[in-house]
């Protein structure tokens, strides 16, 4: 049998993956102080155990007012440093698989509560919250506390921040840095006509527009080694009326690619609370579908992509090159060995779980 699209392996810059298996980035809410703890060994071990192709750190502020939370990643820090090599030190004695890093400011909506607690934003005299910052003076909501707006001194010390975030990830031996200019974070709300109504040269035109995430992303790039990759997740449409449309998107994704992008994650929305967007299985993959017709690099779909043969599919005919899990993975952490089955295809395990191949499957599994 020939093997499945889905576990044929990619080469992107020096980094070769088994697979095209990508577990997205995925917020725990359950850092101290931007550090990670033993939750996120725990968390991210089960996942690296996994079988698929990338494993994909949560969303990491690089200031602490760039946080979603109180209890987001960061790395901003010395001991954020320290507790993130330790984690991925600790992981890497057992599993092989790479390992990415999401870096991110979360603009206007930072200074939330965790999910489970309602996720409300808090008031910057709020003991857990602080005053948030935006490309405009615009909330989220009507509820939400207004951002202060983002002057040229605090645009360069954000940008600096990326960079610095960066070199950090570098120090740790991380594989890919993703730059997060989606789901209504800082970088998109830039992007955005709906969040950024700056009359500067950062604002206004699509070009302007683009100008400080693009900004963000060349001094990720230089701060990265060259034969690593760095991609970009996007919000390739606000699913609002004068929002970011695709062809806008398309236009960024261009720009993106002759800085040296070497992979775009393709989602969707986040930015507005009136946004109508057309939920359901491959919902996102029609958008990543028009991006990877005018990319020369691999694209990445997400999004309710929960079956084996939906995810063969997407990536047999063309749609992306890869297709990125969250919720899936988390509710099936061996979502990779199963799929493996059910396609034909191989897919690498610990030497000490080789024995718990089912007898029906032959050479299912490989070795690390």
């Amino acid at each position: 049998m020939s093997t499945p699209a889905l576990f044929k392996p990619i080469k992107i810059k020096d980094l070769k993956l088994h697979n095209r298996i990508v577990i997205a980035p995925m917020c725990q809410y359950s850092a101290e102080e931007g550090c990670m703890n033993e939750w996120h060994l725990i968390h991210l071990g089960k996942l690296a155990l996994s079988g698929a192709g990338l494993l994909t750190i949560e969303a990491t502020a690089v200031l602490p007012e760039g946080r979603i939370t109180y209890a987001d990643l960061g790395l901003y820090s010395d001991q954020n440093y320290a507790a993130m090599s330790l984690t991925i030190e600790s992981i890497r004695r057992w599993s092989e698989m790479p390992i990415g890093l999401q870096l991110s400011h979360a603009g206007r909506k930072a200074s939330t509560d965790v999910p489970w607690s309602g996720g409300r934003q808090f008031l910057p005299t709020h003991e857990l919250g602080w005053q948030t910052y935006a490309p405009s003076t615009v909330p989220y909501d009507a509820q939400g506390a207004a951002p202060l707006h983002l002057d040229k001194a605090r645009l360069t010390r954000i940008r600096d921040a990326f960079a610095s975030a960066t070199a950090r990830a570098s120090r740790i031996g991380l594989d890919v840095i993703q730059v997060h200019a989606a789901h209504g974070y800082l970088l998109h709300q830039f992007l955005s006509p709906l969040t950024n109504h700056r009359d500067d040269e950062y604002g206004g035109s699509l070009e302007n527009r683009m100008r400080f995430p693009l900004e963000v992303f060349d001094s990720v790039r230089s701060a990265f080694p060259a034969h690593k990759p760095v991609s970009v997740r996007i919000s390739a449409t606000d699913w609002v009326a004068g929002g970011l449309d695709l062809e806008q998107t398309l236009v960024f994704v261009s720009e993106l690619e002759k800085r040296g992008c070497d992979v775009l994650h393709v989602s969707s929305g986040g930015l507005h609370p009136s946004q109508k967007i057309p939920v359901g299985p491959s919902y996102q993959v029609p958008l990543a579908r028009a991006v990877r017709q005018q990319a020369h690099i691999p694209v990445v779909a997400v999004g309710q992509i929960t079956g084996y043969d939906q995810a063969e599919a997407i990536v047999g005919t063309g749609d992306a090159d890869m297709v990125a899990l969250a919720r899936t993975i988390l509710f099936d952490p061996n979502w990779p060995w199963h799929a493996a089955a059910q396609l034909g295809g191989k897919v690498h395990v610990p030497n000490q779980y080789l024995r718990s191949q089912p007898s029906r499957y032959r050479d299912l599994f490989e070795a690390e």
